[in-house]
């Protein structure tokens, strides 16, 4: 190896340059946007390799449908104050509101996507001892306690027809719970996933839904003046899982989607050419498992208390946050966008540097029911 790879190497292995600056410096082709979430995962570096990040698949726990994923017909949101919520999105992402009838909020997403909005979450108690902060308001400052949840998503597949379909997912053990719209020629079925979320999966597809134009409102002013953007496509949901790898293989073998390498905490998917989602969380795998509960008998042996990320495991599948690809995208305009309408804007370029000239450019901020909401450049696959 030359002097030059074996630095680069060095540099890879103390975690000072991600896994994409790695392979662009040694000139391997890197795809964007997996190299970005490989930079947010937690098996970089020095631990790329060991067994705790044990990178092997799992195996899929059923036969494969055939089935390709091709719309996001919609998210199921949960929040404290859906009307404030819906009226937040209508002004900053220009998300159209097609109804509220007075429980939940139902909103266009771009003119490829849906999110229905319902009222009534209960936040659960801080834990006893723990200091209380502020609620998330119109995202100012940083993020207090969360007053929403995504509780489940609704995707629209191909081939479609619903006996077969049907059939199709109790063959596999899945319990569909059939929901069906006949007024508006809608059909769809309720499956849970490893983690306990809510998958809905429909026949919904673009040429038969949203054909008429959304003119709905809510009781809640808008929060600010709105802002000249589009939303135009799904740069990545974050979804967390108490078995990463599991749930990768069942939306794979589900749905069609797409997993890239896996990096030991978490896998990029594909999600037909919707867009994608960063599927993290623990390493189930049994190496994984296996140097864990070595790792804790030498911590206890020693009287060492344990290393790791902290923190109670995660028990059930949960979206931590989405990010949307907007346009018109420039960096500098949209910060003063969002400091102009007193909002929060947390620089996100992946690990890869500077947002004025990293490939991937992005800003989270918080809603008002103090969700993480991230606006990106990424408006296509890349």
């Amino acid at each position: 190896m030359n002097t030059e790879s074996s630095r680069l190497f060095e540099a890879f292995d103390r975690g000072s340059i991600s896994r994409r600056q790695l392979l662009v410096a040694l000139g391997v082709a890197a795809v964007v946007r997996p190299a970005t979430a490989l930079a947010q995962g937690q098996c970089g570096g020095a631990r790329a390799g060991t067994p705790q990040c044990d990178p092997t698949p799992a195996k899929p726990p059923f036969a494969s449908t055939g089935w390709r994923t091709v719309l996001l017909d919609h998210f199921t949101v949960q929040v404290a104050d859906y009307q404030a919520e819906a009226a937040y999105y209508a002004a900053l992402m220009n998300w159209k509101i097609r109804s509220d009838d007075g429980t939940k909020a139902v909103l266009d997403v771009g003119d490829w996507g849906g999110i229905v909005i319902r009222g009534g979450y209960q936040p659960p108690a801080p834990p006893a001892g723990a200091a209380g902060a502020a609620a998330g308001g119109r995202g100012g400052g940083g993020r207090g306690p969360s007053r929403a949840q995504f509780t489940g998503f609704c995707w629209g597949i191909d081939p479609w027809n619903a006996k077969t379909v049907e059939a199709e997912l109790k063959k596999r053990g899945l319990n569909p719970v059939a929901d069906h719209d006949p007024k508006n020629k809608f059909e769809s079925f309720h499956v849970v996933d490893p983690g306990g979320f809510d998958v809905q999966i429909s026949n919904g597809s673009r040429k038969t839904r949203r054909l008429t134009p959304a003119a709905g409102k809510v009781a809640a002013a808008s929060p600010f003046e709105a802002t000249p953007w589009k939303t135009v496509y799904l740069d990545h949901i974050s979804f967390e899982s108490p078995d990463y790898k599991a749930t990768v293989a069942f939306y794979q073998a589900l749905l069609g989607w797409k997993p890239d390498t896996d990096e030991g905490s978490q896998n990029n998917v594909e999600i037909g050419d919707i867009g994608e989602a960063i599927i993290r969380g623990t390493n189930m795998s049994p190496v994984a498992v296996e140097a864990r509960a070595k790792a804790a008998a030498d911590a206890a042996a020693s009287g060492a208390a344990p290393t790791g990320r902290g923190g109670a495991p995660r028990t059930r599948n949960a979206i931590g946050h989405i990010s949307f690809g907007i346009t018109p995208w420039d960096p500098d305009a949209v910060k003063a966008e969002l400091d102009k309408r007193g909002l929060n804007a947390r620089v996100d370029t992946g690990g890869s540097g500077d947002i004025h000239t990293a490939k991937y450019q992005s800003y989270h901020t918080t809603t008002p029911n103090g969700f993480d909401l991230q606006i990106s450049n990424v408006i296509k696959r890349t």
